[in-house]
């Protein structure tokens, strides 16, 4: 009978060992699962985190360039133009001159043949002499009674009488002399002369034709003095804070191609049209060889000049709300700052930028219609974006 194997003797302090060791192990299993569920737990937090913070791209501001022309549709109009009407009816007895005609201050431009003024004045000279013949009379009268008075002959009551009566009679003498100038006045009027030294731009009447000074009637001669030149432009209200007199600026027209025209800008309306939203200014130019032309339409070129703390930003930078216009900023620690900013000039895909962003500022491109003062935002390589532009 083979022989039995003894029972293995277990000693408690083996036993002690091993539950140490069990218990160790166990333990040591919680912690790394513990430690891998904080991990777990800590990257989706952060992962999270991430997902919530918005990324953004970023530019900083350039200088504004300046230098800009600015090209605005012109009308150029004489430095003086007088429509020439007649002053007294009749008809038309002789013109001098036809358009283009260079004429001298004075000069007769037409005769008007006016019989009936010419009976008016000789019936008006014959009732002033009517006139003073009458007073003349009343004048030795009254002198007359005045010494009879002194005799005691006639009573003062009929010397007041006579005296009133020259009165009356030199009253009526200076009226009718008064009829006779005016009528003269009007005689002179038959002679159409040229209010300036100019050019006749118009002449809308001949020989034998009826003129009448009735309301409605049209000018006989249009006499404009074209030495120097006035060209009206109107000029946005955003750009009018930039034009001031004595600005220089250059006309170019459609009848001289590659010629351009200097002009000084020398008066500003000051005021906004309600109905354009411009500002009328004039500006003049010398025009000693008469190459302007009274009516024409020239291309003014205004060169403005840039203001310094102008910096230009793309326009998808821009933020509209109801309290303004802003640009989102970022500093150091990734907070966004909204600015509050003056629009100086919209070139389209890019604005200049007036008042409100510095060059050194960090803007976002693009941002969220949502985002506020005091936002976290990651802010992505800005390289490329600065690249772009």
């Amino acid at each position: 009978m083979p022989d039995m194997q003894e029972p293995v003797v277990v000693s408690g302090q083996q036993l002690k060992r091993g539950a140490f060791i069990g218990g160790g192990v166990l333990a040591a299993i919680l912690v790394i699962g513990i430690a891998v569920r904080l991990l777990d737990r800590n990257e989706l937090t952060a992962r999270t985190e991430a997902q919530a913070t918005p990324s953004v791209t970023v530019l900083h501001p350039t200088q504004g360039k300046g230098g800009r022309n600015l090209i605005l549709p012109g009308a150029i109009e004489a430095w003086s133009l007088a429509p020439v009407y007649a002053r007294t009816n009749g008809y038309l007895k002789s013109w001098n001159v036809d358009i283009g005609a260079k004429v001298k201050a004075g000069q007769v431009l037409a005769e008007i043949d006016a019989p009936e003024l010419d009976q008016q004045l000789a019936a008006a000279e014959a009732n002033r002499a009517t006139a003073d013949a009458n007073r003349q009379l009343a004048q030795s009268t009254a002198e007359r009674w005045q010494r009879l008075v002194e005799k005691d002959a006639v009573s003062r009551q009929d010397a007041d009488e006579k005296r009133s009566e020259l009165a009356a009679r030199s009253a009526m003498a200076n009226a009718a002399r008064a009829e006779v100038d005016r009528l003269r006045a009007l005689s002179g009027f038959k002679r159409i002369v040229a209010p300036f030294d100019g050019v006749v731009t118009t002449r809308s009447t001949d020989v034998g034709a009826l003129i009448s000074t009735a309301g409605g009637s049209q000018p006989l001669f249009t006499v404009a003095d074209m030495r120097k030149m006035r060209i009206y432009v109107r000029v946005p209200q955003s750009d009018s804070t930039s034009i001031n007199p004595g600005l220089k600026a250059k006309l170019t027209l459609p009848e001289y191609p590659g010629r351009t025209f200097e002009a000084e800008l020398t008066r500003s309306a000051g005021a906004v049209s309600t109905q354009t939203g411009t500002v009328l200014m004039q500006l003049t130019a010398d025009n000693a060889d008469g190459l302007l032309k009274s009516g024409a339409y020239a291309d003014v070129s205004i060169a403005l000049e840039s203001q310094p703390n102008v910096v230009r930003v793309p326009a998808s930078a821009l933020i509209f709300r109801k309290e303004g216009m802003f640009v989102a900023t970022v500093d150091g620690q990734n907070t966004v700052t909204l600015k509050p900013v003056v629009i100086a000039l919209d070139l389209g895909a890019q604005v200049e930028i007036g008042a409100g962003l510095a060059a050194t500022d960090t803007v976002i491109d693009n941002p969220s219609e949502s985002v506020s003062d005091g936002d976290k935002v990651q802010v992505l390589d800005s390289k490329a974006a600065d690249a772009k532009k």
